[in-house]
């Protein structure tokens, strides 16, 4: 990729600009002399605070700031990269992949092709352009983009050294057919009047801001822009306490906040999305939501299209929170592996079916989709299992106020099946936790030559008995052991086993998962 290297210019031309330094990424916060050094500086913050050394502060003196107090650091403006235009970086990147297509044609065929013709026209038909982790930085001369790639749909601009929603705007209204743009892992500032740049993507249905650092009140500010967006992703970035979004967003039906701090009471704030059908919450934090507009049975106004709802790895531990969930309109698709909603048997398949029971609507739980026969013998095993609550509670003539607020669907389902006999109100037999043996399969990722080791171990097992029992097998110490896990239901995805004193149970760890061991 070539490189506009920068000539010295006045601090105003180039603060606030992204620069590439040996492949990594950094905002340029000061332009100017360091004494007692002779010669110009570029002050930058790194995206990755690791690269840096300090918080803009040479001996005593502060030439600017960063979020990170190691975020910054001095580069001479040799050797910053400040990119290239958007022509230019899709020249560099589609040439070099259609080059190596042609010179096989070339010696296949024995014929000279004339590559610019190629190069041009095959421009002029592609409907994506991919320049993530490119240095495009802006749009370059007028009209080029159009002229160049006119019917690009798609574009990817992930990590790349764009600066400002001003530039990313020059270069979408010359893509007047664009609906997807992936904007993730940037810096981007704000437009002064975003709402003047509504022209640039009035046809964008799919906008990705995953990474980028920002704050929920920025999301809100530069929402004008996106008249039309209706998938909207921002896993991973600093949003916490989120806002009603006042007349924005509202054609959104698709909205991702994964791996946000979110503050829980504000998730209200987003029930005036009447149109969303989509929410992503999980590795929010989350441990409650409630919906005081409905009463125990009956259903909320707020989310009257929300159809899907992620709350994987959160801190929900109640079954109230399931019974708050029971009263959305609309919700068929509901996800929350790697909570610790545990039944009273300490059975995982339990607590899956105590989630089908109280939720009537439900399509598909955890991706897999409920067969009728699930749903009967789930809804069944829940009447016998509150059977005997349920009698105490008065349940033959009425059951208590406080049994109905814990079970508001029970009463729904003794009439769709009838109140069970007086022999079926046995006590649930305990689960014997004790006899649940999970195969699991030990490997290590760190020693390709240590062969893989399957154990069948009881769900009950702590942490620390089963390091115990790897330090008999590898004879590393238990304290140096660090352990995580793959589950077969999960692919791609590593969580980290963090407690000695928690179980096998606890971790969600099930029949056929695969615990990865590492050791410093």
């Amino acid at each position: 990729m070539g490189t506009d290297q920068m000539e010295p210019q006045k601090p105003e031309e180039v603060m606030g600009r992204r620069v590439s330094c040996n492949g990594d990424r950094a905002t340029v916060r000061y332009l100017g002399p360091v004494p007692p050094t002779a010669g110009l500086w570029l002050g930058v913050e790194w995206d990755d605070p690791e690269r840096g050394k300090h918080d803009g502060s040479h001996e005593g003196v502060k030439y600017f700031t960063c979020r990170h107090p190691k975020g910054g650091s001095f580069i001479r403006p040799a050797k910053a990269s400040f990119g290239v235009d958007y022509v230019t970086a899709v020249r560099q990147v589609y040439r070099t992949d259609a080059e190596e297509v042609l010179s096989e044609e070339v010696s296949i065929f024995s014929k000279k092709l004339e590559w610019w013709a190629v190069e041009e026209r095959s421009f002029e038909t592609l409907p994506s352009v991919l320049l993530n982790l490119s240095e495009v930085n802006g749009p370059g001369a007028e009209g080029e983009i159009r002229k160049t790639t006119p019917n690009v749909q798609w574009l990817d601009l992930s990590g790349t050294l764009v600066s400002s929603w001003e530039d990313v705007a020059a270069i979408t209204e010359q893509l007047d057919k664009l609906e997807g743009l992936q904007l993730s892992n940037n810096r981007l500032s704000l437009a002064p009047e975003p709402w003047r740049h509504r022209h640039a993507f009035t046809s964008l249905k799919v906008l990705v801001l995953n990474c980028c650092q920002l704050t929920w009140t920025q999301v809100l500010e530069s929402a004008p822009m996106w008249p039309q967006v209706e998938d909207l992703r921002l896993e991973g970035n600093n949003i916490s306490e989120l806002q009603r979004p006042e007349d924005v967003l509202q054609s959104l039906r698709c909205l991702d906040l994964s791996s946000n701090p979110l503050v829980q009471d504000s998730v209200l704030s987003l029930s005036t999305l009447s149109s969303l059908e989509q929410l992503n919450l999980s590795r929010t934090g989350l441990s409650e939501i409630r919906f005081h507009d409905a009463a125990p049975g009956s259903q909320t106004v707020m989310f009257p299209a929300l159809k899907n709802l992620n709350l994987d790895h959160n801190n929900i531990t109640e079954w109230s929170v399931v019974d708050e969930l029971a009263k959305l309109p609309s919700l068929v698709q509901f996800s929350c592996r790697g909570n610790r909603l545990v039944s009273s048997d300490g059975n995982p398949k339990t607590a899956n079916q105590m989630l089908v029971a109280k939720l009537g609507q439900l399509v598909v739980l955890n991706n897999c989709e409920i067969q009728p026969e699930e749903r009967r013998g789930a809804e069944l095993d829940y009447i016998k299992m509150f059977g005997e609550e349920w009698l105490k509670a008065g349940g033959r003539s009425q059951a208590s106020d406080e049994f109905t607020c814990q079970h508001p669907r029970y009463q729904k389902l003794i009439d769709k099946y009838g109140a069970p006999e007086e022999g079926e109100l046995r006590k649930q037999e305990p689960f014997a936790l004790k006899n649940q043996l999970l195969k699991v399969s030990f490997v290590f990722p760190d020693d390709s030559s240590r062969k893989l080791i399957e154990k069948k171990l009881p769900a009950t097992m702590e942490i620390q008995k089963v390091k115990g029992l790897l330090y008999r097998l590898l004879k590393v110490p238990a304290t140096d052991l660090r352990l995580s896990y793959t589950s077969h239901k999960m692919e791609g995805m590593e969580f980290t086993i963090d407690s000695d004193l928690k179980t096998l149970q606890f971790y969600s760890i099930e029949d056929g998962d695969q615990v990865l061991v590492r050791w410093s």
